[in-house]
């Protein structure tokens, strides 16, 4: 076996990277999930270079690489091309775990020419919700990685695999435990603002998605919400798997991933009165569902152009989008459906005018903001809307130690009163939102 390894060194478009199998094989590409590294392939590679040329990387500041946070899957991919592109590899197949798949998706949305065939991974189109990657930011900007990196096996693994192998639940903690916090936050935002939902049927590569049949994160609805949304597209769900299923269930994702990768140009035959086509394999060896063949996608057709308007955009789609970054999907959701026909009214012009035009605007970023967003709630003594811009804060980066001297300048400038009030409310936020959930 022929391997190599390499890490990026001062740039910033470049990743950490290792080839395993023979050079003139094809390459096929491995995409991690968070938290993890390349080793969460290890048991796939042995059977992987008998056909193909393994391109592994690492999420920045994961495994040791450079901690150049990346903080969209648009980066990550950009970065990974950027990669191949210097080692002069033009087309690939690429299989991805969960954060590791949405980098695979881009990649075929953005550039179908250089992706062969693809696999998603515990996978989805939209991650959960944007609170909650936002959430853990928040936590692990306070707490550290520690709290994430303990309950990291029951989110990956199921519970009998966790008691089962120690070693490896073990691995899994240090995995994370050791992953750059910055980094970490970074690529939790890029999987808060990742949705693919309506771009769906223009991936036209052939798609495998594969899931544990347990995965509490990324589970079987999600995955055949992929399925339902991508025209070349068929469903593998692995029995007895949970999140992190190449490492719990490794020989039936070696299996899928070869049978895929086989074929990527083939429709398989399956019953076409069931849809279903069955792998004899023993035990713990998926079934395959596959729709009704449909004619792969050659091209991805541009996207429609805009009519030209005069004048300035309407900022209120700006704002509506940054009042939901900074406050969060639930705050604003809550909000808006509380409106009626009497306050319906404000709650568009502070969208459209606090959001769209003040906090939209370039000249600071949402930290800053956010320090004189607190300085005058406390000064007008509003201190219900001082708790849910402390969590704002916190979401644009704030920690708590930080609040806390914003306070303080506000005690001096504003009252000792009106920063005694702020400092009750804010220390209740802050327990709240930084407590890890156990």
């Amino acid at each position: 076996m022929w391997e190599r390894g390499w890490v990026s060194a001062s740039t910033t478009n470049s990743l950490q990277y290792r080839f395993d199998g023979p050079e003139e094989a094809p390459v096929l590409i491995l995409g991690p999930s968070l938290g993890t590294t390349w080793h969460m392939w290890d048991r796939q590679i042995p059977e992987l270079v008998k056909q193909w040329r393994v391109f592994r990387f690492d999420l920045p500041g994961h495994g040791g690489a450079p901690a150049h946070p990346a903080v969209s899957v648009t980066d990550l991919a950009e970065r990974l091309l950027g990669t191949l592109d210097g080692l002069g590899v033009q087309r690939f197949g690429y299989a991805g775990c969960a954060l590791g798949g949405a980098v695979g998706a881009e990649l075929a949305l953005r550039r179908p020419d250089r992706v062969a065939s693809l696999t998603l991974i515990a996978a989805s189109p939209r991650f959960g919700t944007a609170d909650e990657f936002r959430q853990r930011g928040v936590i692990v900007r306070t707490n550290g990685l520690d709290p994430i990196a303990r309950t990291s096996p029951e989110r990956w693994f199921t519970g009998g695999f966790a008691a089962a192998q120690p070693a490896i639940t073990e691995w899994a903690v240090q995995m994370v435990r050791t992953t750059d916090p910055g980094c970490y936050i970074a690529a939790c935002e890029a999987l808060a603002s990742f949705d693919i939902s309506a771009e769906l049927g223009r991936i036209g590569v052939p798609t495998l998605v594969l899931v544990g049949s347990e995965d509490q994160v990324t589970g079987p609805a999600e995955a055949r919400t992929l399925v339902a949304g991508i025209p070349d597209a068929r469903l593998a769900v692995v029995p007895g798997a949970s999140h992190l299923v190449p490492v719990e269930q490794p020989a039936a994702v070696t299996d899928l991933l070869v049978r895929h990768f086989s074929s990527a140009w083939q429709q398989p035959a399956y019953d076409l009165s069931t849809g279903q086509m069955a792998i004899v394999a023993p035990p713990a060896k998926p079934v395959l569902a596959a729709p009704p063949p449909v004619s792969p996608v050659a091209e991805i057709a541009a996207a429609a152009q805009p009519e030209a308007t005069l004048g300035r955009p309407d900022p209120y789609d700006a704002g509506i989008k940054v009042r939901r970054e900074v406050l969060g999907d639930a705050h604003v959701d809550r909000a808006l459906a509380q409106a009626d026909e009497f306050s319906g009214d404000f709650q568009e012009f502070i969208t459209r005018y606090a959001w769209g035009e003040i906090w939209d605007r370039p000249g600071l970023d949402r930290r800053s903001r956010s320090c004189v967003t607190l300085t005058a709630l406390v000064a007008g003594g509003h201190l219900d809307e001082l708790a849910f811009h402390t969590r704002a804060a916190l979401r644009n980066g704030l920690t708590p130690v930080e609040i806390k001297e914003v306070l303080l300048q506000a005690a001096v400038y504003c009252g000792v009163p009106a920063a005694n009030s702020a400092f009750r409310v804010a220390q209740q936020v802050i327990r709240e939102e930084t407590t890890p959930q156990e």
